[in-house]
């Protein structure tokens, strides 16, 4: 098996693929610690609906849950701690 084993591709080609696995790897990978920013600091809803929001996004409280966000919010900083 050859390190790139996408053989019909050109060296220019094969740079360019490498690129885009780096870059799409940066984006995944800053997308996650803001996601987890988020949900330490403020897990709640926007006001309007969000396009394309992470996957932590959906057990978010509800935009003016004001009860809710207290009661629930030191559960979402542990969910972190434990990796979740």
């Amino acid at each position: 098996m050859s390190l790139f084993p996408l053989g019909y591709l050109n060296l220019v080609q094969k740079l360019n693929c490498v690129f885009c696995g780096y870059g799409n790897g940066v984006i995944a990978y800053a997308r996650e610690v803001t996601a987890r920013t988020e949900q330490y600091w403020c897990p709640i809803k926007h006001a309007l609906k969000v396009k394309g929001g992470h996957e932590r996004y959906r057990d978010f409280q509800a935009y003016g849950d004001a009860e809710g966000y207290v009661a629930s919010s030191g559960a979402y900083r542990e969910r972190l701690r434990r990796g979740a």
